[in-house]
């Protein structure tokens, strides 16, 4: 697919823009509205074809917790089978789309590698996740960074109640979720991991906060957020952060997410996956 057409989707989700404007600027690159609405389902995602992780086998339930602005909600997945000490708990975050049936096929892989898995939804206190995905990231521009950081903060607090958990904590987010990963780093000196699929930087002098070893994933085709790359790459070496960085080349942003049929790149989402759950192993 024209690299102008997914260039331009990537713009539509994260600036983001007007749905009215991104499908005239579509159909200019397609050559007319018709190649435009045959193009869009190829680009968009359907979070219904996410859901392939069996539950069998699996103790899953829907569990909140008080956030600083409305109850925070999330999805919580673990092996069926209970551990008398508990499990490490990895905290799966989403897209800037919230929690949907996605994020939740992930959380349900991440349990049944061994893990206690808690997907939270950051639009909770805004009501959940809208089922159409324009409403959902408009909700997003919404949200104060700093309100939902503290509510993902608190997901620790929350899981340090839980018996069922042994106090190990690691945390994996895609896109909006990368981001939140690496901020999480900054902020919570417990976590022991933290992957990161694709997310924006935090600053590089709040990058000598970091206690947890992280895992770094970039897609090749990813200029937006490739640009913060190497000036965070730069801080980690300087700060002697424990880090793995790994770049898929002719990869699109989102590459792991296989809803979306014109992004998903099965080889690298499986070699990225094997990677985490493998970095989850060594520190967990």
């Amino acid at each position: 697919m024209d690299q102008r057409i997914i260039d331009l989707y990537d713009e539509y989700t994260h600036k983001p823009l007007p749905r009215r404007e991104f499908l005239d600027r579509l159909a200019r690159l397609a050559g007319g509205m018709s190649a435009a609405l045959a193009i869009l389902p190829l680009i968009e995602t359907s979070c219904a074809a996410g859901a392939k992780a069996r539950s069998e086998g699996l103790h899953t339930e829907y569990v909140s917790w008080a956030g600083v602005n409305g109850e925070m909600k999330a999805y919580l997945a673990r092996p069926e089978r209970k551990k008398a000490k508990g499990y490490a708990a990895v905290v799966v975050i989403h897209e800037n789309r919230g929690l949907n049936a996605h994020i939740e096929d992930v959380a349900r892989r991440a349990a049944h590698a061994g893990y206690l898995a808690l997907a939270p939804n950051a639009l909770a206190p805004l009501g959940g996740t809208p089922a159409d995905e324009d409403e959902a990231r408009q909700l997003f521009t919404t949200l104060k960074p700093e309100d939902s950081l503290q509510n993902f903060i608190r997901a620790f607090d929350f899981l340090n109640t839980r018996q069922d958990c042994n106090g190990s904590y690691g945390c994996v987010g895609f896109c909006w979720g990368g981001a939140m990963s690496n901020n999480l780093a900054v902020n919570v000196p417990s976590l022991k991991a933290a992957v990161a699929f694709y997310g924006r930087q935090p600053d590089a002098a709040e990058v000598p906060k970091i206690k947890a070893a992280l895992q770094l994933h970039y897609a090749g085709l990813d200029e937006r957020v490739n640009a913060g790359m190497q000036a965070y790459e730069d801080a980690l070496k300087a700060a002697g952060v424990r880090y793995e960085q790994y770049v898929y080349p002719d990869v699109q942003h989102a590459f792991h997410n296989d809803t979306s049929a014109a992004r998903y790149n099965e080889a690298a989402a499986r070699l990225a996956w094997e990677r985490t759950l493998a970095f989850f192993g060594k520190y967990l």
